[in-house]
């Protein structure tokens, strides 16, 4: 579901920013999806902004094959909604990606995706603001954030922050002041960083190192094979 805000002026130009909410539950009223709608309406309060709500329980998406033909055709083969969402994602300024904490790991949704999503190899992230929103009962949501936060910025994203909730299973989730505050900042720091085109410097400095020591070299000496990579960076303005 897309909503919009009239546009203003900002320096004397039209400004629209884009953000785009994943919800990799399962359970779309769950405490992920709760969470990601409270963003998302925190988000609209701000001037200039497009929000993109998109529950991957709802899409049909097939498990990636591991054919490889995306790194050499620059697209999938299996054409459903899991690459119509990645191309989707290339023509938005923010992401803010949540997902439940399945035996200390994202949820199988969201797996489906990040397999399917071009993130690393093709830099899917490069230049947009990201928030990362993980729920869990116990300590594994941290090995969420530190999962969803090394896709991240290995996929050229820059993370504002971060939510990493305590949920008890089947109890519902209660948004109180503390968690309204967590929600507020949060939304806050991704418009104002997007705003602002803000640096993230010790994120791109390791982004830097992971392309051009690993996923550069590596795409180059693959020659035709992944042309497609190539072609993309190409139109994006990076692996120069």
């Amino acid at each position: 579901m897309v909503y919009e805000v009239d546009e203003h002026k900002i320096g004397g130009e039209n400004v629209k920013m884009k953000v785009m909410l994943i919800n990799g539950s399962p359970r779309k009223n769950g405490a992920t999806g709760t969470v990601l709608r409270k963003m998302s309406e925190m988000c609209l309060s701000y001037k200039n902004v497009e929000i993109d709500l998109v529950y991957l329980a709802d899409l049909k998406m097939e498990y990636c094959k591991g054919c490889e033909v995306c790194y050499k055709k620059g697209g999938c083969i299996i054409k459903d909604d899991a690459e119509a969402l990645a191309s989707r994602l290339r023509n938005v300024d923010a992401v803010i990606v949540g997902s439940p904490t399945y035996a200390s790991n994202v949820s199988g949704l969201m797996k489906t995706f990040i397999d399917r999503g071009h993130f690393v190899i093709e830099q899917a992230l490069v230049h947009k603001y990201v928030v990362i929103v993980a729920t869990g009962e116990n300590y594994g949501k941290q090995d969420v954030v530190k999962i969803l936060r090394k896709l991240v910025v290995y996929s050229g994203g820059r993370i504002c922050g971060s939510i990493a909730l305590n949920v008890e299973f089947e109890k519902g989730i209660k948004i109180d002041d503390k968690l309204k505050r967590k929600i507020k900042e949060n939304s806050e720091k991704l418009y104002q960083s997007g705003r602002r085109k803000k640096r993230y410097f010790i994120q791109e400095l390791v982004h830097k190192a992971v392309f051009e020591v690993g996923i550069k070299p590596f795409v180059l000496r693959k020659g035709e094979d992944y042309r497609g990579v190539r072609k993309m960076w190409e139109e994006m303005g990076i692996g120069d």
